[in-house]
This record gives structure tokens, C-alpha cells and sequence, in this order.
């Protein structure tokens, strides 16, 4: 049978695993969080661009579709 000792030790190595684990993922939650906010942001100033009537992208009388089609 396995020493007392010896089971402490797996089971320790095996939490600081854990919490190595959990702490990246916390770090992983973090940056993806800071990446919606920035695209929440992005589509707020969208919206605002086209419920004012402001084009985006300003287009070249060459790039407009013909009456025709």
C-alpha cells in the first residue's frame, strides 16, 4: 500500500497543476473579455455611423453601380 507521505505529495503536485491550470484559464477569460469589449465598442460606433447616415468607407464614383443594374 502506498505511504501517507507519498499520496500527499501526488495530491499536492496535482493541486499546484490545478492552479497553474485554473490561473491561465483565468488569464484566458481576461484577454477574451478585453477582446468583446473592444468589438462591443466597435459595433456601438458602427451603429452610430449608420443610424446618422455616415457612410463608412466614402465610395468612388467609379466603384458605384450603374442605374441599369
Amino acid at each position: 500500500m502506498e505511504d501517507s507521505a507519498e499520496r500527499i505529495e501526488r495530491l499536492e503536485a496535482k493541486l499546484m497543476l490545478a492552479e497553474d491550470l485554473l490561473d491561465e484559464l483565468n488569464r484566458t477569460v481576461y484577454r477574451q473579455q478585453q477582446q468583446i469589449d473592444l468589438l462591443q465598442q466597435h459595433l456601438r460606433q458602427l451603429a452610430q455611423q449608420v443610424q446618422s447616415g455616415m457612410p463608412a468607407a466614402r465610395l468612388r464614383p467609379e466603384d458605384e453601380i450603374p442605374p441599369h443594374y
